[in-house]
Parts: structure tokens; C-alpha cells; sequence
């Protein structure tokens, strides 16, 4: 008697696996079915909530997709700052260097200067240097602020003390301590300056006759 042909559990379970599904003309989804199952209300419509579904979808979608740009967006702009202000610690060292300079200068009067020969071509040294190193400030957009005459700018300006000047609106930089700089459109230092008070206030216009209005 022969024997039979004993076969292999694992190889049809495989062999059931590997076979095409066939899903026929069955929709994946039938709305009526979950009517009657009570996903779907009966007094709903079912295409307009699945409108709905796919509008919610939509607008997630295009929220997620704006939040990426701005990210975008921000790291660009912060890798930008990075380079063109990558300098500002060395500048801010620099800076003392100018205010020594000027020291310099102030420190050998032009008069004299002019008397001496040796003060002479050692005022010119220094105002070469001078120069110099302004005209690298210039070419890396290091600008200084130097505000005489100037209305005060408390976001520029660092007001060290005031005085009396009738002929000056109140608030006017009337002496110029410390020149500042910044970079680019950074402020690296502020300048330092005295005010002028006890004159008219700024805008203010001289009414016939000289007199001036201080009326707010």
C-alpha cells in the first residue's frame, strides 16, 4: 500500500500567505455599513463629513507645511547672523585701540605740532594710524556715531550728563565724550554725550518778537 504524500504545515501556511488577496469589486470603505453600525448618524451625511475630514486633513497639512518654512526660515537668517557678526568680540577689543588714538592726538595740539618738528611727525604717525584703522572700520561696515548737535537717541546714545544751554532745545547732544560704533546695524557701543537743558524744547518755534513758546 502506498504510502501518502505527507505535507508540510509551515509550507502551506506560507503558501496561504504568499497568495493574492482578492478583494473583488468590494469597496473599502461602505458607508452604509457603518450607518447601520452607528459610526455614522443616520440624519448625517456621510459625504459631508468625509469633506470635512479631508478639509481638517488639509488645513493640518498646510499648517505643518508653514511651521517648516518658518524654521526654515529662522535657522537661515540666524546662520546669516552668525557670519556677518562673527567679528564683534574682536571690534568691541579694537575699540579701545581708536579711543587711544584720538587720546593721542588730543594729547599733541596741532599749534605745537606745527612748532616742533618732532611732535610734528609724531602726530602725523599717529594720525596715519588713525586713518588706517578707521578706514578698515569702514570696509567691515564698523560705523562710528559721533551725535553733536544731534537730538538725544537713548538707543544710540548714553546721556553722561547735562547742561545748561539756552540757545540749545533741551535734549541736544552738546558734547561728545566717547564716540560710538556698531556693526552693520548692531550696536557695539553707545556713544556717550552731554545734553543741553534749560533751553527751548525740541520743535518748538521762536514766536514774533524772539520769544520762544516751551508749551508742550
Amino acid at each position: 500500500m502506498a504510502e501518502e504524500k505527507k505535507q508540510d504545515p509551515a509550507m502551506n501556511e506560507n503558501e496561504a500567505t504568499d497568495s493574492p488577496v482578492d478583494l473583488g469589486d468590494e469597496p473599502l470603505v461602505d458607508l452604509s455599513d457603518m450607518k447601520h453600525a452607528g459610526a455614522i448618524s443616520p440624519d448625517e451625511d456621510p459625504v459631508a463629513l468625509l469633506e470635512g475630514e479631508v478639509a481638517s486633513l488639509k488645513d493640518q497639512l498646510l499648517r505643518a507645511m508653514a511651521e517648516t518654512e518658518n524654521v526654515r526660515r529662522r535657522a537661515q537668517r540666524e546662520r546669516e547672523d552668525s557670519v556677518k557678526y562673527a567679528a564683534a568680540a574682536v571690534v568691541k577689543d579694537l575699540l579701545a585701540v581708536a579711543d587711544n588714538l584720538q587720546r593721542a592726538l588730543e594729547s599733541v595740539p596741532a599749534d605745537l605740532a606745527a612748532e616742533n618738528e618732532q611732535f610734528g611727525n609724531l602726530r602725523l604717525g599717529v594720525e596715519m594710524t588713525q586713518k588706517e584703522l578707521l578706514s578698515v572700520f569702514e570696509r567691515h561696515n564698523i560705523r562710528s556715531i559721533n551725535p553733536l548737535g544731534e537730538k538725544l537717541d537713548p538707543h544710540l546714545h548714553e546721556a553722561m550728563f547735562e547742561m545748561e544751554d539756552p540757545e540749545k532745545p533741551v535734549g541736544t547732544v552738546v558734547q561728545v565724550i566717547q564716540p560710538g560704533y556698531r556693526l552693520h546695524d548692531r550696536l557695539l557701543r553707545p556713544a556717550r554725550v552731554g545734553i543741553s537743558k534749560g533751553g527751548p524744547k525740541a520743535g518748538s518755534e521762536p514766536k514774533p518778537g524772539g520769544t520762544v513758546d516751551t508749551q508742550a
